[in-house]
């Protein structure tokens, strides 16, 4: 019997689990706050959490103006993990869909549901009265152009980020090679300086220092 409620239980849970990739994100973020965690499955820690995690977004799942989620850097949802920096498991972010920020707190149930309780909406196109005035502004401009213009600038600002990332590559791998020469010409003059009898030298040293001191 206990086994059957905790495999009912299991399975409430991936029902109300929210998965984000970056084909879903937009519709699942809109007009929200969110709290997501961004994972790795075969993380130690993620496993230690995910029991209080997966229970914050069953209490969580009906919240209009909340959304708690997994983002699986391992899967699908990788692009949305570099895009956010994400350099350990589990990382825990919060805020505006578009400009998430850390979360540095506990990691128990309370206070993870103390957090998310205190998670207020943000300035977005589904929430502009929230926005100062510059945003709306900003906001107002973007409405008023057609899909095909707004088509047309999302494609340039994309167009910088691949840019950004093909040359952050680039300088990478040059980085690479210039450590690989770098590496081998120490190598080649370790050598180099071993067989030019180093070794031997110092030994010679030792021994006529003891000799020296026979003589006294």
């Amino acid at each position: 019997m206990k086994f059957t409620a905790a495999i009912l239980a299991v399975a409430a849970v991936g029902a109300n689990a929210i998965d984000l990739t970056p084909d879903n994100w937009e519709a699942e973020t809109a007009g929200k706050t969110v709290f997501v965690k961004m994972f790795a499955p075969w993380c130690g820690h993620c496993k230690k959490m995910a029991p209080d995690w997966n229970k914050l977004m069953t209490e969580f799942k009906d919240d209009p103006t909340k959304l708690i989620g997994d983002v699986d850097c391992t899967a699908e949802g990788k692009p949305l993990c570099d895009a956010n920096g994400v350099k350990g498991f589990p990382t825990l972010k919060h805020g505006d869909p578009s400009d998430l920020q850390d979360y540095e707190g506990g990691r128990d149930y309370a206070s993870l549901k103390a957090f998310a309780d205190g998670l207020k909406p943000v300035c977005s196109v589904n929430n502009i009265d929230l926005c100062d005035d510059q945003k709306k502004a900003e906001i107002h401009a973007f409405m008023a152009l057609s899909v095909e213009e707004l088509d047309a600038k999302i494609a340039l600002e994309e167009k910088k980020l691949d840019e950004a990332e093909e040359n952050f590559k680039a300088e990478v791998q040059k980085l690479q090679e210039t450590y690989q020469k770098l590496s081998e010409d120490k190598d080649a003059t370790v050598a180099a300086v071993k067989d030019s009898g180093l070794g031997l030298m110092k030994s010679v040293k030792i021994a006529k220092g003891k000799a020296g001191n026979d003589e006294l």
